[in-house]
């Protein structure tokens, strides 16, 4: 009796088994008609009920995961490949999906694992623009560069490549290395407004005037938005190269812009003081001190500017009164510097 039971229920198990494999296989085939007649959502939804009836038939994991990437649904495709890989899909195909998926959702360690992965089963994979890029968001610059160096041998045509270089460097505050790659990356894609931009500012770290002001120029020549910050450095950049009425020239167009801006005024009275242009340089300092008659660094720099044009006593009587207004300023009287280290 016992066998005739267990009989029965393998039987029923059996039949429960053929019967999912029987849907699984006509929800498949229905998914693959409807993806033929280009209707991707018709085919998505039979080939989901397919893998609800048989989630170890490779045909249907490797179909639903085409059909999440085509409908741009990435997670649930990265998931679907995690499983065929896992089923021994070892594949170009699935592994190289799988290190896209992982770069373009920012998950850097499958990333660079897929890649590997991929490259072991097919050495001519191109992967060390994937590995590289991952590696320098997850701020490991010096494998960054190792793996973008191989990117540019794959694909010397790749802007990205030297831009990302340039980037790690700088950020490395490395600037006569990164140099070259900016220069290489805005050759390769002149149209980089920022790129040319952002070697200026570069430029300006290292102390090369002239050709920050040449990139400050060229980026905005190529549509760099010409906003605040940038007008500032502009200024900075005309001034920086001796050429002190264009730049002085913007910032008071600034200042009409925003004419309470306390550090536009600071700059301006700098700007003017360190071109020895002192009765300039104190109306502006007067400007702050309107504003604000408690700000002490403002009539310390009054100060300096009168025993600069001669006035010593005067200035040094200004400089004592705005120490008794804000003691650290003693420190700037000792060593005759003004705020900032000047």
């Amino acid at each position: 009796m016992l066998k005739v039971i267990l009989a029965g229920a393998a039987m029923g198990i059996s039949f429960s088994l053929f019967a999912q494999s029987d849907s699984s296989t006509y929800f498949l085939q229905k998914g693959i008609e409807e993806k033929v007649k280009g209707r991707r959502m018709e085919s998505l939804k039979h080939f989901e009920k397919a893998f609800q009836y048989n989630k170890t038939d490779k045909e249907v994991v490797s179909q639903l995961a085409a059909a999440y990437l085509e409908l741009r649904r990435y997670g649930q495709a990265r998931d679907q490949f995690k499983l065929l890989s896992d089923m021994g899909d070892r594949t170009d195909s699935t592994y190289r999906q799988l290190m896209l998926l992982s770069f373009n959702m920012r998950q850097f360690d499958d990333a660079i694992k897929y890649a590997g992965e991929l490259k072991k089963i097919n050495p001519a994979a191109k992967t060390a623009y994937y590995v590289g890029k991952a590696y320098y968001d997850k701020e490991d610059l010096g494998n960054a560069i190792k793996f973008l160096e191989v990117a540019a041998k794959e694909d010397d045509q790749n802007a990205d490549i030297p831009y990302m270089v340039a980037k790690a460097y700088a950020d490395m505050q490395n600037y006569s290395r990164a140099i070259p790659y900016f220069q290489k990356a805005v050759k390769l894609n002149p149209s980089q407004s920022y790129w040319t931009y952002e070697m200026a500012l570069i430029y300006y770290a290292m102390n090369d005037d002239q050709n920050s002001l040449k990139y400050m120029l060229e980026a905005a020549e190529k549509g760099l938005k010409k906003d605040n910050n940038y007008m500032q450095n502009l200024a900075t950049a005309y001034i920086n190269a001796g050429r002190f009425n264009e730049g002085i020239g913007v910032l008071q167009d600034l200042l009409r812009l925003r004419p309470s801006d306390m550090n536009l005024l600071y700059t301006i009275a700098e700007a003017y003081y360190n071109a020895k242009k002192y009765d300039n340089a104190i109306n502006y300092y007067d400007e702050v001190l309107a504003a604000n008659k408690t700000n002490a660094e403002a009539l310390y720099m009054i100060g300096m500017c009168y025993q600069k044009k001669g006035e010593k006593q005067k200035g040094m009587d200004l400089c004592d009164k705005a120490i008794e207004m804000d003691p650290s300023l003693q420190n700037l009287k000792q060593k005759k510097e003004m705020p900032g280290g000047f």
